[in-house]
């Protein structure tokens, strides 16, 4: 008879390192790590320094106009990933699509390096449901603002992904899959990026595979940055339109140039179902236009809209403060 496998070590350095390949390898349970206080775990934060640090390779690598333009590209082509899919979709279902293009939709969000798409959700709904309470998990009015604009990414109470609170996602294999090896389409990515610039190098353009691949670092960086600017400044910057919410989240112009529509953010705590968040015409959506324009491929279909309701309630507000200016 074959002897037994030896046992992994359990000890929390060890964890924390094969969580940065297998993000659901949580020997101790889910529910053990979100009791846990609100603490930085710097050992499974270390990918996350290693990326903040990697820009500075910009010093050795240069620049061109290819290698920043592409790092500009990048930022939109993953910023309308996290607004119109992580958000949109996987977190509020306001459009539907079929299973095929929701994989690949999985995918794109997976190259913004922002966690798997299902941990996204989970972290998201969660957020909704104690908007701006102490089980917020990033509440600038709770916690202040670099907690809720970066610390509150490298707590272990935050790692886990609850599948229990998501399961209209979780049934999905594929999905799993890639929100469990969350590391695999950003290595993918990279690699990809660094290909392609060794592929220009030798065809006589101005930029090499280091150069595209540091860049592409800049990019992520500064998209997670832009993300994270909902969390930390939504909720303390702008004006509200809705007193119903019950927390303090605003719409802000600057915000919403920032994440392509997501800035109107007391509007979205107002009424989450709509794949609206600039609820009049005046107000700058770009990821619903996005997705207007793509939902005319039939890849997606049956974009929510803001009830009647809403606006009149809209409206019962604005004719409110002008009865108290006048």
């Amino acid at each position: 008879m074959a002897a037994p496998l030896p046992s992994l070590p359990k000890s929390g350095f060890f964890r924390a390192l094969v969580r940065w390949f297998d993000a659901d390898y949580i020997p101790e349970g889910v529910a053990v790590l979100q009791q846990g206080p609100k603490r930085v775990d710097w050992v499974r934060s270390i990918p996350f320094l290693i990326l903040h640090l990697g820009c500075l390779g910009v010093i050795w690598v240069g620049a061109s106009p290819i290698a920043v333009w592409t790092a500009v590209g990048l930022y939109f082509f993953r910023m309308f990933a996290i607004t119109g899919f992580l958000h949109r979709y996987f977190s509020h279902k306001t459009y539907s699509t079929s299973r095929a293009f929701q994989f690949v939709m999985a995918i794109w969000t997976g190259t913004a390096v922002q966690r798997g798409a299902l941990w996204w959700a989970c972290t998201h709904r969660h957020h909704h449901l104690h908007s701006d309470e102490e089980e917020d998990k990033h509440s600038p009015v709770v916690d202040g603002f670099w907690w809720s604009h970066i610390g509150w990414i490298t707590s272990k109470k935050n790692f886990p992904t609850d599948y229990s609170k998501i399961t209209d996602l979780a049934k999905y294999p594929e999905l799993v899959f890639l929100n469990r090896f969350d590391i695999l389409i950003p290595v993918l990515a990279g690699g990809g990026l660094y290909g392609v610039g060794a592929w220009l190098a030798a065809h006589g353009y101005n930029t090499t595979g280091a150069q595209m691949l540091v860049w592409g670092i800049v990019s992520t960086v500064v998209l997670f940055h832009g993300t994270g600017c909902i969390n930390s400044l939504a909720h303390v910057f702008g004006s509200k339109r809705f007193k119903t919410t019950g927390d303090e989240s605003r719409n802000s112009l600057i915000l919403t140039l920032i994440t392509l529509g997501e800035g109107w953010h007391n509007n979205h705590h107002r009424y989450q179902a709509t794949t609206k968040q600039g609820f009049y015409w005046w107000e700058f959506d770009p990821t619903y236009y996005g997705l207007k324009v793509l939902s005319w491929t039939g890849l997606i279909w049956g974009l929510k809209g803001v009830p009647d309701s809403v606006y009149a309630e809209a409206e019962r507000t604005k004719a409110e403060a002008a009865a108290q200016r006048a």
